[in-house]
C-alpha cells in the first residue's frame, strides 16, 4: 500500500510521543481527504495493528465498508451485550456475509438473564449510577478485554461530530487516553445526508431498529469514549468478584 509524499506520518501512540501539535497537523492535512484515504493512511502507519469497532447501529455499514476496502481482513471488534434487537442481529449477519467481516465478538461475563436476575431491568436515564454500572458490566469490560487482546495502535471508529456534545470536541484523529490508541474517525464531519449518499453509492444496507441499553439516550456516552469509562469496568468486575458472584 502506497502513501503519497504529502500524507502525514505518525509515530505509534503507544510510545506516548503523540503531541497536540501532531494531532493538529494530521487533522489539518487529512481534513480534505476521503474516508477511504484517511483509513488507508491510518492502516499504513499502524504496523499491522489496526482494528475497527462496531455496534451495528444505523450507518455502521459505511465504516465497515471503508475499513475492509482498505484492509479486507481487518479485525472488527464487536461487543455483543446480548440486549440487541432481532433486527440488529440480522443486520450484523447481513454485513458479516456481504463484506466478509473478520468479526471478533466479545461477550460480557454475565449473560443478560443473569444480570437481570441480580439487578433487575435495564436502568433508565433517571438512574445515572445504575446506567454506568450496567455499561461497565455489559459493555465496557468486554470491550476493554477485546482491546487488550487485539492491542491496536490504530482504532478506527464511526464517531461523528454531531452525535453528542462530548464527541463534538474530537476530530478526525485523536489520541484515546482510555486505550492508548490513535482513534481515527473518517466520517467525523459527515452529515446523515452524506452518509445516506455513501450507502446508496455502494449499495449498502442500513438498519434503524437499534437501541443501546448502555446509553438509554443518544446524547449520553456509554463510557467507551469518556474519561469515566477507563476505570468503571475494572471497578465493576472487582465488585462482582468481591461479592462472590
Amino acid at each position: 500500500m502506497s502513501v503519497s509524499p504529502s500524507t502525514p506520518s505518525i509515530k505509534p501512540p503507544s510510545a506516548h510521543r503523540t503531541s497536540e501539535a501532531d494531532l493538529g497537523r494530521w487533522n489539518t492535512e487529512l481534513r480534505g481527504q476521503s474516508p477511504l484515504a484517511i483509513v488507508r493512511w491510518a492502516i499504513a502507519q499502524s504496523g499491522g495493528r489496526a482494528i475497527v469497532s462496531t455496534n451495528f447501529r444505523p450507518y455502521e455499514a459505511a465504516i465497515l465498508h471503508v475499513a475492509v476496502q482498505a484492509q479486507p481482513d481487518i479485525p472488527v471488534l464487536w461487543v455483543d451485550h446480548g440486549y440487541n434487537r432481532p433486527a440488529t442481529y440480522q443486520h450484523a449477519e447481513d454485513l458479516r456475509a456481504r463484506l466478509g467481516l473478520n468479526l471478533k465478538p466479545y461477550l460480557p461475563r454475565l449473560t443478560p438473564a443473569h444480570r437481570d436476575t441480580l439487578y433487575g431491568p435495564i436502568p433508565t436515564t433517571e438512574d445515572e449510577a445504575g446506567l454506568k454500572k450496567f455499561s461497565a458490566l455489559m459493555k465496557l469490560e468486554p470491550f476493554q478485554r477485546g482491546m487488550k487482546e487485539l492491542a491496536p495502535i490504530v482504532w478506527i471508529t464511526a464517531l461523528r461530530q454531531v452525535q453528542n456534545p462530548n464527541r463534538a470536541g474530537l476530530d478526525l484523529v485523536s489520541l484515546d487516553e482510555n486505550f492508548g490508541a490513535l482513534k481515527v474517525s473518517p466520517f467525523f464531519y459527515f452529515s446523515e445526508a452524506e452518509l445516506d449518499a455513501y450507502l446508496a453509492q455502494h449499495q449498502l444496507p442500513n438498519e434503524w431498529d437499534y437501541f443501546d441499553p448502555a446509553k438509554a439516550d443518544e446524547k449520553r456516552e456509554c463510557g467507551l469514549h469518556a474519561a469515566w469509562g477507563k476505570t468503571a469496568a475494572q471497578g465493576a468486575i472487582v465488585s462482582e468478584l468481591g461479592a462472590g458472584r
